[in-house]
C-alpha cells in the first residue's frame, strides 16, 4: 500500500518545487521592472554627488552671515560651528509647490571646548519653521540647491496640497557623535537620507 504512494508523493513534491520556482521568477521580474521604473523616473536628474547647496550660517551675537557652498558628503567649519551636508533637493519645475531642502548635520563647540551635534535633519528655504536649528548662537538654513530635472509634465490644474511635516529629529542635546574635521575627505559611502519628497509624504 505504501509503494504506490511513493511515486505520487514524488510527483507532488516536484509540482510544489516548480510552483515555488515560478513564483520566485515572477518576484524577480517584478523587482527588475520596479527598478527599471525608478531608473527611468530618475533619468536626467542630477546625481546627488554632483549637486551643490549654498547654506547660510548666522552668528546671532554679531549678526554676521557666512555663506558656504558644499557638495553632499562635504563639511565646512566657520568659527565654532561645523556644517556637514548629506543631501540637497529641489522640487521639480512642474510641481505646484516649490521647496528647496538640505539634509544637514550641525556641530557646535561649547565653552568646554567639546563638539556636540545640535541638529540633524532636513531644512527648507521656503518653510524655515518646519525644522529649526535651535541654538543660542548659530542658525543654519539652505539658500539654494543646484540640480536639474528632465523635461516633465505641465503643472497640474488643481493645487497640490502637502502637510510638509518632517520626520527629522529636532535640534538639541549632545549626541556623542564626533564632528568631521574641517577639510577632511568625505566620509565613507553611507545610505542617503530619505528624499525631501518622501520625507514630506503624509
Amino acid at each position: 500500500m505504501s509503494r504506490p504512494a511513493a511515486p505520487l508523493l514524488l510527483l507532488l513534491a516536484l509540482a510544489l518545487a516548480a510552483c515555488g520556482r515560478g513564483a520566485e521568477q515572477q518576484n524577480q521580474a517584478a523587482t527588475k521592472a520596479s527598478q527599471a521604473a525608478v531608473a527611468a523616473n530618475q533619468a536626467g536628474v542630477t546625481p546627488m554627488p554632483q549637486r551643490v547647496a549654498v547654506l547660510g550660517i548666522l552668528n546671532k551675537r554679531n549678526g554676521i552671515v557666512q555663506n558656504i557652498a558644499l557638495h553632499p558628503g562635504q563639511s565646512a567649519r566657520w568659527k565654532d560651528v561645523i556644517v556637514q551636508l548629506r543631501a540637497c533637493e529641489t522640487t521639480a519645475p512642474w510641481e505646484e509647490e516649490k521647496l528647496t531642502g538640505a539634509f544637514v548635520k550641525v556641530f557646535v563647540r561649547g565653552a568646554d571646548r567639546k563638539w556636540a551635534r545640535v541638529f540633524s535633519g532636513w531644512l527648507y528655504k521656503e518653510s524655515p519653521s518646519l525644522n529649526v536649528v535651535e541654538h543660542p548662537v548659530y542658525d543654519v538654513w539652505p539658500k539654494s540647491c543646484e540640480m536639474t530635472y528632465p523635461a516633465g509634465p505641465a503643472a497640474p490644474a488643481a493645487p497640490v496640497t502637502s502637510s510638509n511635516r518632517s520626520s527629522a529629529a529636532k535640534s538639541g542635546g549632545a549626541s556623542g557623535e564626533a564632528p568631521p574635521p574641517a577639510g577632511a575627505p568625505p566620509p565613507a559611502a553611507t545610505p542617503p537620507p530619505p528624499s525631501a519628497v518622501a520625507n514630506n509624504a503624509t
